[in-house]
């Protein structure tokens, strides 16, 4: 190995008056000769708190076996994750977002401390993935992100969606209690992460296209052959990129980015790549823009037929050869860069050079002569309401315009309560407001409002507008990511029960169609209201993050 694999673990364990930190080190399982190796840090994410990481302690465990027999010296260390599915709908799921922020600070404060020379970091669920990668492009170390892998369709083809949209059904007393508890039991039959286009396999997708992960890791199976052997090759490859000095920040350039966010807009991703993707490249020190989205999103088609707004599971994308025939065809036709460098340590043209195409008699991804929509589905959209941006996920089975009646909460709670109570009806624009990044904080995701829209089969009649934001799991007309949020001083926070409200997904604005003098004299006299939090992760939170627009960053 050339001397400088060994550059930050060298200062930590090389001689004699580092005699104390060998001495720690032999307990964990250094021999002497370890000590002369380069070291790399393996993050894990394991934990028991959710299906999409219950199995990446075995996950890390092949990673350490892979840089261990390329001549590294492994060492698995773990970070936190939280479950979104689980404290979805509740006060708890305002952790959410905050711990994508949490994680990237422990991985660059462990790395940081422990010297550790290159990184594998291996993240299964939507926040620790963007979390993992912004901690690794901090550190800029040579660094390689693992995707934990997809879950497999629950009975019936169900996923963890369909139990949120089972709830509206069974408010509408369209199934039974024991209809619910089947689905509730059967939809979610083992490890890995959710099992749509959802934030998770969006992320996945989007870190892959970047060059951050070895070809494929997005569009592998939780449980799998495949998944071992992507870690133990992720662990080798680090090796490689010591050997060759190739960090993030050689790989997540502007150019890379904009691969990201043309792949996931073929796959119909989530509009929480937005928020994240402009957070790694915050990190990273690229500027990305949300009207970045837009720019490129005009020339780029939705091609999936996945879920939440196909038909499609994840798995059964992996099944007809994954995400790399859809990126060798967008490279052939000249919507990729393929001179970008990936952590294989060629680029983006020489891994795909030999991609086979799909199957023709597959109908998972569509040609692009034959898309499901010609342009984006993730639309900026602009206006008196959100003069700063906002984000919606229009894939045109919803329409491109909605025009109704504003019907407004100030928390998701009293939200959810009225469309389960039929109190919400055709033509009503649901507005839920100080859910922000600071107002919330934490910008809660709204996928249980609307699910249970969808579940009282509202999804074609009313929309929902918030500056909190949404799961990769939500379908319908809405808008997320309103700035400035309400708490702010916002528009949104002076919206009176109903006002008319326009969504425009072609013209990309969202109007408050109020005289502007009226909107000024309620902003005069509108008073912020007390933080909900003042002291813990969540004050300081609110405290340090950036606007959604800017990706709800607190650097």
């Amino acid at each position: 190995m050339m001397s400088d694999t060994r550059k930050f673990s060298s200062q930590v364990v090389d001689g004699y008056e580092r005699a104390a930190s060998r001495a720690m080190l032999y307990p964990v399982g250094f021999t002497k000769e370890d000590f002369s190796k380069p070291q790399v840090g393996i993050a894990s994410t394991w934990s028991m708190v959710t299906p999409c990481n219950m199995h990446i302690n075995k996950l890390a465990d092949e990673a350490e076996k892979g840089v261990n027999s390329a001549g590294g010296k492994g060492v698995i260390f773990n970070t936190i994750t939280i479950s979104d599915g689980i404290s979805m709908g509740s006060e708890g799921m305002k952790y959410s977002l905050v711990s994508r922020e949490v994680i990237a600070d422990s991985i660059e404060t462990v790395v940081g401390c422990q010297g550790f020379d290159g990184i594998v970091a291996i993240g299964g669920c939507d926040k620790n993935m963007p979390g993992c990668v912004m901690g690794l492009a901090r550190l800029n170390r040579p660094s390689i992100f693992v995707y934990g892998g997809t879950i497999q369709p629950g009975k019936d083809h169900t996923d963890v969606v369909s139990v949120f949209e089972a709830v509206g059904k069974r408010a509408s007393n369209a199934i039974s209690d024991i209809e619910l508890e089947n689905i509730e039991k059967t939809a979610i039959p083992g490890p890995g992460s959710c099992g749509g286009m959802y934030t998770a396999n969006t992320m996945a997708s989007a870190i892959e296209a970047l060059g951050m992960s070895l070809p494929n890791s997005s569009a592998q199976n939780a449980i799998s052959a495949d998944k071992d052997n992507d870690c133990i090759q992720a662990g080798k490859a680090v090796l490689n990129l010591l050997e060759n000095d190739i960090k993030p920040r050689d790989i997540m350039t502007m150019k890379a980015f904009e691969n990201a966010i043309t792949v996931i807009i073929t796959l119909g991703g989530s509009t929480n790549a937005v928020l994240h993707l402009i957070a790694m490249a915050d990190a990273a020190g690229v500027d990305l823009s949300i009207d970045d989205f837009t720019r490129i999103g005009a020339n780029v088609p939705v091609l999936a037929d996945l879920k939440p707004s196909g038909k499609y599971m994840m798995s059964e994308l992996v099944a007809i050869g994954g995400t790399l025939p859809l990126m060798k065809m967008l490279l052939d036709a000249g919507m990729l860069h393929g001179d970008c460098m990936t952590v294989t340590g060629k680029t983006v043209a020489e891994n795909l050079a030999d991609i086979a195409p799909y199957a023709e008699d597959q109908d998972i991804i569509h040609a692009l002569d034959n898309p499901i929509k010609e342009d984006s589905h993730l639309r900026i959209l602009r206006g008196n309401l959100a003069p700063d941006g906002s984000v919606a996920k229009i894939t045109g089975k919803e329409g491109l315009r909605f025009q109704g009646k504003a019907k407004t909460f100030g928390r998701e709670e009293d939200a959810l309560a009225a469309i389960l109570n039929d109190e919400i009806v055709s033509g009503d624009v649901i507005v839920i407001r100080y859910e922000g990044p600071k107002g919330g904080p934490g910008m809660r995701e709204m996928l249980a409002p609307t699910s249970a829209v969808m579940g009282k089969g509202l999804g074609g009649e009313v929309a929902l507008i918030t500056d909190g934001r949404f799961s990769g799991g939500t379908h319908g007309f809405v808008v997320g990511h309103i700035t400035p949020e309400a708490f702010e001083g916002g528009v949104l926070a002076i919206i009176e029960n109903g006002d008319e409200i326009l969504i425009d997904a072609k013209n990309n604005s969202l109007e408050l169609l109020v005289d502007q003098s009226v909107i000024d004299k309620r902003l005069s006299q509108w008073t912020q209201p007390e933080p909900n939090y003042t002291k813990g992760v969540l004050a300081k939170f609110a405290k340090l993050a950036k606007s959604a627009s800017e990706g709800a960053v607190t650097d």
